[in-house]
């Protein structure tokens, strides 16, 4: 068994989902997790691979909402906020897609910003 999948970074989120083979139960193990905390990374230094990510999302189901992870509208909107320089609210439109994809309760406070205070 190949250790991950062809012509990916070893470390990519892609990488890592293809290694575990979603076996593992536990939320930190999610494919779209890792890239929710990709776009979280890049949202400032890199807008083309942050496009890409959601556009990744948008193709994965979040089975709380019957629909995409990102929705399309919510894609273009976070996009168009980040060419206008308006990381802030891109930000917080990332925070709230995450939130609705993977909720917490008070006990583990602790999405792609680190635990809350």
């Amino acid at each position: 068994m190949a250790e991950r999948p062809p012509g990916e970074p070893p470390d990519s989120p892609e990488a890592r989902a293809y290694r575990r083979g979603f076996k593992q139960k536990d939320r930190r193990d999610d494919y779209a997790l890792d890239l929710f905390e990709e776009v979280r990374a890049k949202l400032a230094v890199d807008l083309a691979r942050v496009d890409d990510v959601l556009r990744e999302l948008a193709r994965l189901y979040n089975p709380l909402t019957d629909g995409p992870i990102v929705d399309l509208a919510t894609r273009a909107r976070i996009m168009r906020l980040l060419h206008q320089g308006r990381i802030e609210e891109a930000e917080a439109l990332v925070d709230a897609q995450y939130r609705r994809y993977a909720p917490v309760d008070d006990a583990e406070r602790q999405g792609p910003t680190g635990p809350s205070q």
